[in-house]
């Protein structure tokens, strides 16, 4: 005997084969919309220093099959990180801005673009610890967010090696005002990099954590102030390789070089007159030009 539906009259095994069918479609039509804007998110490393550039890198892969626009729509940035830091404690951001998204993005159908964000600048990221990060992107046409996978990275401190204060000279932005210049060292699995932190420990306003690049652990580098109490830093990058640096006090980066040990090994020089230069050494114009392509 054939069992039928009580309300359609229809056979129980027709009514589930189209219920199965509907129930795939609406699988694959869900699949397709969320596999309309790719997001993904990385970091260059796992630790970073505390007040260095943190650089997230966000890559938006455009799957929708037609040219998209992505702009701010309904009191909602396109493009946004959610920030967590210890215990799941959501960190905000320090503006009521997002100046991640200040601009509309167009992205034609199929494209990859990527776009990179210091996340120190956005996010009070300077505390000890590990943050977790995701990036979302809000596509308006379907009032709908795409996300990234979660990444992590640690912020912790190197090891200070030097540290000078001085004060800021007459005629010069700030005057009265003083600096600490500090080198540090931190070592990461298979090198070691020197940091120069510049701040006012008076307000405790950091205006700049950099890595100046590989050190050699054995070599001490060399740091000298000049007459306009600017830093100059001589050191080891590699054997027979060195690296020279100029600091302004804010913390801008004035000058870098790299220095070929010759007949003579490089050390920085103190004239008469208060300037401070490097002598010794010949200038690597392979690693110049590389640099000035990056």
């Amino acid at each position: 005997m054939r069992i039928r539906n009580s309300s359609f009259g229809l056979p129980s095994s027709f009514v589930i084969r189209i219920s199965s069918l509907l129930a795939t479609c609406v699988f694959f039509f869900a699949a397709a919309a969320e596999g309309q804007i790719q997001v993904d998110l990385k970091f260059k490393r796992l630790q970073y220093i505390a007040y260095e550039p943190v650089v997230a890198t966000v890559a938006i892969t455009n799957l929708a099959g037609r040219d998209i626009d992505l702009h701010d729509a309904h009191g909602q940035s396109w493009l946004g990180f959610e920030v967590t830091g210890n215990e799941d404690q959501p960190i905000t951001l320090l503006a009521t801005e997002n100046p991640a998204a200040a601009e509309p993005l167009k992205i034609e159908a199929g494209q990859r673009v990527t776009r990179q964000f210091d996340l120190g600048s956005l996010y009070p990221v300077h505390d000890f610890g590990a943050y977790h990060v995701r990036t979302h992107v809000y596509f308006a046409d379907l009032a709908k967010f795409f996300y990234s996978g979660t990444r992590v990275f640690e912020v912790t401190d190197a090891h200070p090696i030097w540290q000078q204060t001085v004060g800021i000279p007459d005629g010069v932005a700030a005057a009265g005002e003083v600096r600490t210049y500090s080198l540090l060292t931190n070592r990461f699995p298979d090198h070691t990099s020197l940091y120069v932190r510049v701040q006012d420990k008076e307000t405790g306003t950091v205006y700049a954590t950099y890595s100046l690049g590989r050190t050699i652990g054995a070599e001490q580098p060399q740091a000298e102030i000049d007459r306009a109490n600017q830093l100059h830093v001589l050191h080891c990058a590699a054997p027979r390789a060195w690296s020279y640096s100029r600091i302004g006090l804010n913390g801008e980066l004035l000058a870098h070089s790299s220095l070929m040990e010759t007949n003579s090994r490089p050390r920085l020089v103190h004239s008469t007159n208060g300037d401070v230069t490097a002598h010794g050494g010949a200038i690597d114009t392979a690693a110049q030009s590389s640099r000035s392509t990056v």
